[in-house]
């Protein structure tokens, strides 16, 4: 098996589209890239678009206001029960605030989307799960330590008490057993064995446990009991987190869908478990989708309309036509090979940050497997000169090596198809020492890298280790 080969220019003219699509019919027109020379789009504004440290310093800022809130609350501590049940307390209010920034992450904002990438806000709501989790196991455990020593009584008969006598006691023990089961089933050796949908409707429990809390907090907490204010604020904080949920996770994508109707087109097998989707719809220019974003979609038909799945667009957005490349990994993908033409879709983005931020300089894409499908879309309208370096266990792995070639072809780009095991191959695929031979002047451009978790953190430190500043250094990872 070839090692290293360098992509070959189709029997095709430079001038051929090499966005293929399905047959349809005659009286609609043909959207995406016109036929012809293809013609990089040129990068959009970022306007509209919040930075990673102005969203952290906010959220730290109000970590802060909810310590000020408990430190005004308490005019006297004293006593080591009264030390544990003030921690205890201090502890319970920054895991109420720390579940609705939690879910403010992912109510789908386009600031947040656009400016921080889906990518990193699901990183930051997965660490900030974790630790939400411990504070909300550690409240309880120091309320319960500092009660009992006060009341000079043992753990177990302090806690049959709050439970027989305090009903909110118990509705927050209930919330704190869901987060509970629910950052279990989250953590990554359970997710591997859990089903998408299986994990996705069991995470909508978290609604339920911050209802739950949220009552516990108004009924019990010291903060709140005497302090209009206070629960003022505090719910107001809740209910405009629950507007922006509902607003952009719910009514956004139902006005798309009527506005839209996107409907299934076609479908294409690209290779061995991968398939391309073909979407149409109208005016959908007006969505301003940009190469490398994704959306997530829901088919409407009997065994897939109750789960939507993200998966990104694989060409260049046309003004009535999509497409989306999917590998069967699960039922849900494994399913997408039976749309039949006509079926009905809510769509729900377009989502990302791994767009064409930057000019001026070259680029670099790096894919690993089906993480090409971002990178192909981008392939076709980056501004400037841009290498393809395409990483694959075999030939049979590699997916749109037509269209690639075509691009390739047609714009004067280069692509590498970096194929089979280290074993086969004789070394690392990826080593500072090849990145930098394919590519010169590697330190000087932009690299997009999209593939596994563990391919793109190896590529990232290639890329650091060949002198390419992080910041030039752009990713997204999929869990395969």
């Amino acid at each position: 098996m070839t090692s290293l080969t360098r992509g070959s220019v189709p029997a095709r003219g430079a001038g051929d589209d090499p966005y293929p699509r399905p047959r349809r019919s005659p009286s609609r027109s043909q959207p995406g890239s016109s036929r012809g020379q293809v013609t990089p789009r040129p990068v959009r504004s970022k306007k509209g678009r919040v930075s990673a440290r102005a969203v952290l310093a906010v959220i730290g800022v109000g970590a802060l206001a909810v310590i000020a809130l408990w430190w005004h609350s308490t005019p006297d501590v004293s006593g080591l029960g009264g030390w544990l049940t003030g921690a205890g307390e201090v502890l319970g209010l920054l895991a109420g605030y720390g579940v609705v920034v939690l879910v403010a992450l992912m109510a789908r904002l386009p600031p947040l989307e656009r400016g921080i990438g889906t990518d990193h806000l699901a990183r930051w709501h997965a660490i900030g799960g974790r630790y939400i989790v411990s504070l909300v196991v550690a409240h309880g455990l120091l309320i319960l330590w500092g009660y009992a020593t006060e009341a000079h009584t043992s753990l177990t008969s302090e806690t049959a008490t709050l439970l027989t006598q305090y009903p909110d006691v118990l509705m927050a023990t209930v919330a704190g057993f869901l987060l509970l089961g629910v950052g279990i089933v989250s953590m990554r050796a359970a997710r591997r064995r859990v089903r998408y949908e299986t994990w996705y409707y069991l995470h909508l429990y978290t609604y339920l446990a911050i209802a739950l809390a949220f009552s516990h907090q108004f009924a019990d907490g010291a903060s709140f009991v005497s302090n209009l204010a206070a629960r003022f604020w505090w719910s107001a904080m809740y209910l405009t987190v629950a507007v922006l949920v509902l607003w952009y996770r719910v009514a956004v994508p139902l006005r798309a869908f009527a506005r839209h109707r996107f409907t299934v087109i076609g479908v294409k097998a690209e290779g061995p478990g991968v398939i391309s989707v073909y979407i149409g719809g109208s005016h959908l220019d007006e969505l301003a989708a940009e190469p490398g974003q994704f959306f997530r979609w829901r088919f409407l038909t009997r065994s897939l309309w109750w789960s939507s799945h993200p998966y990104s667009l694989s060409a260049a957005p046309g003004t009535d036509l999509l497409r989306i490349t999917v590998k069967d990994i699960g039922d849900h993908s494994r399913s997408l090979s039976q749309l039949r033409p006509g079926a009905r879709v809510i769509a729900e983005g377009p989502y990302g940050a791994f767009t064409a931020g930057h000019s001026g300089r070259g680029a670099v894409l790096l894919a690993g497997g089906v993480g090409i499908t971002p990178l192909r879309a981008m392939f076709s309208t980056l501004p400037g000169p841009v290498t393809l370096i395409y990483r694959a266990s075999s030939e049979q792995d590699i997916v749109f090596r037509d269209e690639l070639d075509a691009i390739a072809a047609a714009r004067g780009a280069k692509v590498y198809y970096l194929v089979g095991s280290r074993a086969e191959i004789g070394g690392d695929p990826l080593s500072p020492r090849l990145l930098r031979s394919l590519v010169p002047g590697l330190d000087q451009q932009e690299v997009y890298v999209c593939g596994p978790s563990g391919m793109v953190s190896a590529a990232t430190d290639a890329l650091r280790d060949a002198g390419v500043p992080r910041r030039q250094i752009h990713f997204e990872s999929f869990e395969f």
